[in-house]
């Protein structure tokens, strides 16, 4: 078995861990931004990244801080992004990060240069180290993201899950994804990871 074949336990475990649900907050990904005019327009909104309700209570939320992000290996540097508190301290608490749906939630890059650095890594001004460990993550069992897109009300989704069974890999996913519902150009991850994540909070494809 080669290395791009297989991954060590501890990075599978870490892919494949949905946030415990004692936990309270974590990361909410809005699906309809993608552009960085779009995210921008929506932060110069005080109410354009604000939740309705809190996920975990349903309580108000309140802008906790704004931060910024450094993105690697882009020609836009940095990244504005909300943080939200719920109102109801005393019983729940939960502290909220709101991403736009073109940046990738743990890898401080833009999806649109994560796909095009796995389909094309000699081209990319990613690390070639990096393009190979996501390309291992991809080859990694896809039996619990398809058990997470199974729950979706989404007749898209639970299609994509019958097509790629639970045999699979990640990287079947996404191929039969781009080949039978041809999403945009660069957005075949960011639209699956988005859906996922929505699913089950936490779970990741890379």
């Amino acid at each position: 078995m080669t290395e791009d074949q297989s991954l060590s336990s501890a990075a599978s475990s870490c892919l494949d861990a949905p946030y415990p649900s004692s936990q309270k907050g974590g990361t909410l990904i809005v699906a309809g931004v993608r552009s960085l005019e779009a995210h921008e327009q929506r932060l110069c909104d005080p109410d354009g990244y604000r939740p309705a309700a809190c996920p975990r209570c349903g309580a108000k939320l309140h802008v906790q801080d704004s931060r910024t992000r450094q993105l690697r290996n882009d020609e836009q540097a940095y990244v504005g992004v909300k943080i939200y508190r719920c109102a109801d301290r005393g019983r729940c608490g939960a502290v909220w990060r709101v991403l736009p749906a073109f940046l990738a939630r743990w890898l401080r890059r833009r999806w649109s240069v994560i796909e095009a650095a796995i389909e094309d890594p000699t081209t990319s001004p990613v690390p070639k180290r990096t393009c190979r460990r996501w390309i291992r993550h991809l080859a990694r069992p896809v039996r619990r993201v398809v058990a997470a897109l199974t729950t979706a009300a989404d007749t898209v989704w639970t299609a994509l899950a019958t097509a790629v069974g639970l045999a699979g890999r990640c990287a079947d996913l996404a191929a039969t994804y781009r080949r039978q519902w041809t999403p945009a150009t660069g957005w075949a991850l960011a639209e699956l990871s988005e859906v996922i994540h929505r699913l089950c909070p936490g779970l990741r494809l890379t």
